[in-house]
Parts: C-alpha cells; structure tokens; sequence
C-alpha cells in the first residue's frame, strides 16, 4: 500500500512486486539521476564516543554493520531541479528467530510502525535485492548519492550492494565509496555552511521544520526519509545557494573524503580503469574485490 502526497508517493515493495519495481527504478534513473536515500538496520552492537578517532569509529563501524542484514532501503530519485521522480521503500525479508538484531533498536522500529510480523512473511529476499541492486549500481554510474547522516547507511548499502565485509581500513572504505558511489552528499554535513541551522547539529526532522519542508509518510521509516532528505536537500540548494563541491564526498562524523575515480575504457571495451582524482590520496589503489564493480553492467533482460 502507498502513501501519497500532494506531488509525492512512496512505493511499498515487497517479495510481491520487487521485479516489477526494481525495474521502474532502474529506468527513472535515467532521467532522474540525484539519488536520496535511507536505511533501518536492526541496531549497534557498539556505541561510539563522540571524540572518538576516525581508526576507532570505523573499527565500532565494521562491528556493526558486517554481521547484520538490512531491513528497510528507502529511495528517492530526483532530477537536478529537484523535480521527484519516484520513491521506494524496499521491505528486505526479516525473521526476528534468525537474523541478529539489538532488541532496543526492534522496539524503536516496532513502535514507528514497522511490521516485523510481515517482513517474516512477505519481504524480499536478500541475496536477490543485493544482487539486483547491484546490477542496477553498477550500471548507472553518473549519480549523485544524497544522504543525511549517512555514514552507517553507506555503509550498510554498499555492504548490500558488494556482499561483502567492510574493507579493514577507513582508506580502503572510502576509496571503495567512490568507486562503488561516485559523488556523495551528505547534508547533515553541508548544514554546517547554512546560517540558522547550528551548524548542522540538528536532525532531519529539525532541519526539515526550520526550511518549511513537509513530510509524507511516517518517521524512520526508509521510503518517508529518503524524501524528506530529497525535499530538504532541494530546499537547502535554493535558500543557501551552496556550491556543493566543497561538500562533496564529506561525510559528517568521519574526516576522510570520498574521491570519485575518473574511469576511463579498458582496450577490450567492457572493463574500465579508474584513476582517483586529485587529491585523492589513492590513485590506482583498487580492492581486488571491487573488480566487479568496473564491468559493464548486462541489461536487466540478463540478469531475470
């Protein structure tokens, strides 16, 4: 069941309709190539102080997200106006008998209207959402990934999308970012340059209230979020008139900047080569796994 707005809808997928779905998003973002999104996860088995390092942080980071699944991706597309062009909220398969969680995290989520009961019954399997959201990552490759907060969402999204642990070092996650990625904003971290917003230490919520932005749907709650972030991330461009490279790749919470690779054809005409961007400070320093990720990705036609 959807849940509409004036100019907005939010898609529910489950098992159900997931082909159908995955497809209609694949082709808007053809069109509508500025991507905003969210996660719920199932909690942290760690909390991490906030003076804690960057090695600390992403060590608390890595023990958090490799051992658990997923259970909402929530995803709006955009075009460069801020013209919506669909949302979606992905119900990932969950069984409270099974699958880890942290019970406080279960309970937030429960209490915000997530049905557990029917992501037993009714969600998406995960290996074909990871693989099929994969397939559709790699295929677009000129995106502009929005996101609020985001450092655990990146990471539980590319920990979908490369099914595959964490890299061991804060270098190799963000290289793998750009590669996986590409352009990156996160606007709790570009808050910081907006006058009236306390330097960014605000929520999403907040921050939406301030700039007169309403809300569809219900609060944490993937589909809801990520077009929230979409229309506050619009609202931010128009008010403050932020040149957004300078926040480009900076995640707030963690120093180290993501740097899209510059990729350029391999002589067999399928593989691509990425060379890192200044001041990247990786150039040509690709994790054997991400090799994946530099093919030319098979139309849809081959993948069901």
């Amino acid at each position: 069941m959807a849940a509409s707005g004036a100019a907005a809808q939010i898609t529910a997928v489950w098992r159900q309709n997931f082909q159908r779905e995955i497809f209609r998003l694949d082709a808007a973002l053809f069109r509508f190539p500025v991507v905003s999104f969210d996660t719920e996860f199932p909690g942290f088995f760690r909390n991490t102080p906030i003076d804690a390092t960057d090695l600390t942080r992403y060590e608390d980071l890595r023990h958090n997200v490799d051992p658990l699944r997923l259970i909402q991706f929530g995803i709006t597309v955009a075009d460069a106006s801020g013209k919506i062009g669909g949302t979606w909220e992905f119900n990932l398969r969950f069984d409270l008998s099974k699958d880890l969680f942290v019970s406080q995290s279960i309970q937030f989520l429960q209490d915000n209207g997530i049905d557990f009961d029917k992501l037993r019954r009714a969600g998406i399997d995960f290996d074909m959402f990871s693989q099929l959201l994969s397939r559709v990552v790699a295929k677009h490759r000129n995106l502009c990934w929005v996101t609020f907060h985001g450092l655990y969402d990146l990471s539980h999204t590319l920990r979908t999308v490369t099914n595959r642990p964490l890299p061991h070092s804060v270098p190799g996650f963000t290289s793998l970012l750009g590669i996986v990625f590409g352009h990156v904003v996160d606007i709790k971290y570009m808050a910081r340059f907006c006058q009236g917003l306390r330097g960014g230490e605000l929520g999403l919520t907040a921050i939406a209230k301030i700039l007169n932005v309403e809300r569809v749907g219900g609060a944490h709650q993937a589909g809801s979020d990520s077009l929230l972030t979409a229309r506050v991330y619009t609202k931010m461009k128009m008010v403050y008139k932020i040149d957004e490279t300078l926040c480009m790749g900076c995640l707030y919470g963690i120093s180290s900047r993501i740097c899209k690779p510059i990729v350029v054809p391999n002589t067999n005409g399928r593989c691509f080569i990425p060379y890192f961007s200044p001041p990247a400070p990786f150039q040509r320093c690709i994790p054997p796994h991400c090799c994946g990720f530099m093919q030319a990705a098979p139309t849809f036609s081959h993948v069901l």
